[in-house]
Order: C-alpha cells, then sequence, then structure tokens
C-alpha cells in the first residue's frame, strides 16, 4: 500500500511542477509575535496534549442507539483489515474513558484531543439526534475537565454515517456537506459552553484520496479522478459550512479550524533556493484543500494541472470554504517528498526517496525530524497563519513486552526526541506553533492495518484490554514537565 502511495503522489508532484504556471508565493515573510519562552524549552503555555479518535478506541458499535458508520460496513468486507479485526470492541473507551482520563493526567497533558462519532450523535447523520450519544461525550467532557484537563474536539474522523453513504454517496454530494453543517452547529450549540476548540475535518487529504480514490479506506470506492477532486472540493465545503455553524450556534469566543496532514514538502538543502523551491511546493501541493481553505481559491497551477477533471464550483462556495479560521491544524509524521530548486515548469522539483531512507515499522513512516520544523514555518509564511498547532505526530513501533513485564520502546523515545527538538527550534526561531498532540494516547485499532500497527504511549492488551505505560510515556512525561524537548 505504501509503495504504491507513494509512487502515485511523486506522480503527481511531478506533474504539478511540469504545469509551469504556478502564481508567485508571497514573498514577505508573515509576521507572527514570537511568544515569550525562556532559553531552552517551549514557549509558556504551550499547550501539550494527546490524541485519539472515536472509532479507533470507543467501540460500543451498537450500543446506545449508534447509527452504524462506513467503517462498520468496511471492516466487514474480506481482505480489507490486514488482520480481519473490526473497531467493534476496540478499546472499549466508552465504556473505560475515566480509567483513560487517568492516563492522561497521569502523563501531565493538560489537553486531549479526541473526535465525536457522528453516527453516535445522528445515527442517520440526520433527522432524529439520539440523546444518549451526545450524552457520552457530555460524560467525557465533564470529567476531563474534572481533572484539569482542557477537552479539543473534533467533529469528523473518518466514520461517517452509513446512511449518508447509501442515500446519497457521502462526501461525493453537497447534501452530505450541508447535512455536516447542521450535525456541526447541533454539537457546538451543546458542547461549547465548556469545549473552547474545535476541529472540522481530520485528514481530508486521507479519507478522500484513500476512501474514494485508492478504495483503500472506507467506503472502498475508486473513482475516476474528475470525482475525486469534487468529493475534495465538497470536503473543503463542508469545512466551511462547519465553521460557520460553530460562529453561529456556538458559545462566543469558540475557536475553530481544520486539522490536516498535510502533504508535506521539505527542502533538500537550507538555502534560500531550496528553501523558496519547498514554499512553492507545499503550497501547490495542498492547493485542493488548505489553499483553497486558506485563501478561498484555487491556485492556476492546481487547475491547470487537473484540466477537464477540476472540481466544479461557485463563487459563493469559496467564500464558504474560505470562512475565517482561529488555527491551522497540521498531522505531521514523514514527508512525502524534498524539492530542489528548478529553472522549468513551477520552480521545484521533486526528489525520489531512496529506497534506503530510513522508516519505523510502518514503511510510509520516514525518520526526517526536519519535517515538523520546515512544515510550520512555511505554513505560517504561505498562509499568514499565526496559531498553528501539531494535532498528531508518533509512530508505531515493535513494542515487545520483555520478560519484566515492560515495554522499552527506544524507537519511539528515538523518534520523539528528535521531531520535538526540532518543533523547539521553530517556535524558538517565531514560528507560532501553540502547542502539540502526540498520536496517540493508547494503542488502538489502526484503521486497514487493524491492530498490528501500536502508536500508543500506553500498550493495550486487546484481550483482557488492560493499559501498561511504555517507556515513552515517561519520557513525554519528562517533556511536559520541563517545557522542553530534553535534548
Amino acid at each position: 500500500m505504501s509503495d504504491k502511495v507513494s509512487r502515485r503522489q511523486f506522480a503527481k508532484l511531478a506533474g504539478l511542477s511540469a504545469a509551469g504556471i504556478a502564481g508567485p508565493v508571497e514573498l514577505a515573510d508573515a509576521k507572527p509575535v514570537p511568544a515569550p519562552r525562556g532559553m531552552d524549552g517551549f514557549p509558556p503555555g504551550f499547550v501539550w496534549g494527546t490524541a485519539t479518535s472515536s472509532y479507533q478506541v470507543e467501540g460500543a458499535v451498537n450500543e446506545d442507539g449508534r447509527g452504524a458508520s462506513i467503517w462498520d460496513t468496511f471492516v466487514r468486507i474480506p481482505g480489507k483489515i490486514e488482520d480481519g479485526t473490526t473497531g467493534d470492541r476496540a478499546n472499549e473507551h466508552y465504556h473505560r474513558y475515566k480509567e483513560d482520563i487517568a492516563l492522561i493526567k497521569d502523563l501531565g497533558c493538560k489537553a486531549y484531543r479526541f473526535s465525536i462519532a457522528w453516527p453516535r450523535v445522528f445515527p442517520d447523520g440526520d433527522g432524529k439526534p439520539n440523546p444518549k450519544g451526545l450524552d457520552f461525550y457530555n460524560r467525557l467532557v465533564d470529567e476531563l475537565l474534572k481533572n484539569g484537563i482542557e477537552p479539543w474536539a473534533t467533529l469528523y474522523h473518518w466514520d461517517l454515517p452509513q446512511s449518508l453513504q447509501d442515500r446519497f454517496g457521502g462526501w461525493r454530494s453537497t447534501e452530505t456537506c450541508k447535512i455536516f453543517g447542521d450535525y456541526a452547529g447541533y454539537v457546538a450549540e451543546r458542547l461549547t459552553d465548556r469545549v473552547k476548540n474545535v476541529f472540522t475535518l481530520n485528514e481530508s487529504g486521507r479519507f478522500v484520496q484513500f476512501g474514494y480514490g485508492l478504495g483503500i479506506d472506507a467506503p472502498g470506492a475508486t473513482l475516476p479522478q474528475a470525482e475525486v477532486n469534487q468529493v475534495r472540493h465538497n470536503s473543503a465545503l463542508a469545512h466551511g459550512l462547519a465553521v460557520q455553524a460553530v460562529r453561529a450556534r456556538g458559545r462566543r469566543g469558540t475557536k475553530v479550524g481544520p486539522a490536516e496532514n498535510i502533504d508535506v514538502c521539505v527542502p533538500a538543502i537550507d538555502t534560500p533556493e531550496h528553501v523558496r523551491a519547498a514554499e512553492i511546493a507545499l503550497r501547490e501541493m495542498n492547493a485542493g484543500y488548505l489553499n483553497v481553505i486558506m485563501t478561498g481559491q484555487y491556485t492556476d497551477a492546481f487547475l491547470k494541472y487537473a484540466g477537464a477533471n477540476a472540481p466544479k464550483y461557485t463563487d459563493a462556495e469559496l467564500k464558504i470554504i474560505s470562512s475565517p479560521v482561529d488555527f491551522l491544524g497540521l498531522n505531521i509524521y514523514a514527508p512525502q517528498n524534498y524539492v530542489v530548486p528548478s529553472d522549468q515548469g513551477a520552480g521545484f522539483m521533486p526528489l525520489p526517496i531512496p529506497k534506503s531512507f530510513p522508516h519505523m515499522n510502518s514503511n510510509w513512516l520516514r525518520v526526517a525530524p526536519e519535517t515538523i520544523y520546515w512544515v510550520p514555518r512555511l505554513a505560517a509564511k504561505i498562509w499568514k497563519t499565526d496559531a498553528i498547532y501539531i494535532t498528531e505526530n508518533g509512530t508505531s513501533g515493535e513494542d515487545e513486552i520483555s520478560p519484566d513485564g515492560k515495554i522499552y520502546d527506544t524507537d519511539r523515545i528515538m523518534y520523539l526526541r528528535n521531531y520535538l527538538a526540532q518543533l523547539q527550534r521553530a517556535t524558538a526561531e517565531g514560528v507560532p506553533v501553540r502547542g502539540y498532540f502526540l498520536w496517540s494516547l493508547m494503542d488502538n485499532f489502526e484503521w486497514v492495518f487493524g491492530l498490528n500497527k501500536r502508536f500508543g504511549l500506553y500498550h493495550v492488551n486487546f484481550d483482557t484490554q488492560v493499559r501498561t505505560p511504555k517507556l515513552s510515556a515517561s519520557f513525554y512525561r519528562n517533556v511536559i514537565a520541563k517545557n522542553a524537548a530534553g535534548v
């Protein structure tokens, strides 16, 4: 899977580079005001958190009126999930949330990013709400606050109600976008008295391409490129409608923004020419989602490259899509591409990733700590944002249990130490990163890999549901306590 995706992304980037008509990226640097900071750490008030998502941890898929999601359907298609498991039980977080919140508190985290299961609140996506579904999130939020942990909610982390997929083709239809806006308003009206920060859609780039283009994720569609581009446009429209709904129906002061797995482009060498090439590449590779959200327009290069496959849209839709956001959430793991300057095309050229490039036990997860330095730095400049949150970063590992019953995951510590050192470098230079959410709190159902890939700070025995802290939990606790990467 990883190799196929990597080859496809390389071809896509090469095509954009060859298009040759990228408009100029604004030359003037954004001027974020550096937060006050000590000599050897992150800024005061830096938000330290961890994250999970509803389908990956909650379980209880048939309890208390929850409706079916596209992932409940997808996991039952033979061969789609590597180990044949499902999220039916997952981590039983629906019943064990108090235990799990105690784990968050023990880390010293002051924030927890969770997602709300849309079909738990609206079993059919729209129509009559399910009070018991919302009740769970009320209990979760209250328990977090009771323990001094700030709740950060994500409205959509891939568990689309199956009813919307059946009736409208899911994100293929703007009807789903409108219904999502209604759902966002309903949740905002009832939770933002306590939840002050809301993310709209998590990783449009992933669920659109993998779910509707490659057929790897739910709902498993393999649409022509024109339809994939339209689905992506619709997801941006859904984001905009959700922003407007949160503003209209949420409590005053509620902050809202996207959480996206930005398509990462890193300068191969730290020279002005290479940095400029990476800047152009980062904008153009994210032109179909983040750039249109942040600027209200598709770039000329994107439209030329898409050609007849370009999405259909109206000026009114672009205005909705670009509704002002309060922050930019970035999920950052690994570089998709290193780029160099080019005197042809758009001004950059992608480089193939060598087979010998180091990676973690997930082949796609290349070890490149500089990624978490360059992406926020370039993003702040391109889109002139003064508030960036790293909404996901972390790694899977082998996580073998030692004879003494402990998990000495020094590989994960190596990864986190180096990435956090680069993030600290960014904040020291005034890049406006305001917080970091480590993925993930605990091992969980890792989508198409099932239970085979473990990203957690806490090991989970999925038979007994016992949570055991890994050595990385102690590492992260120390980072939080010192407010420094600890290099």
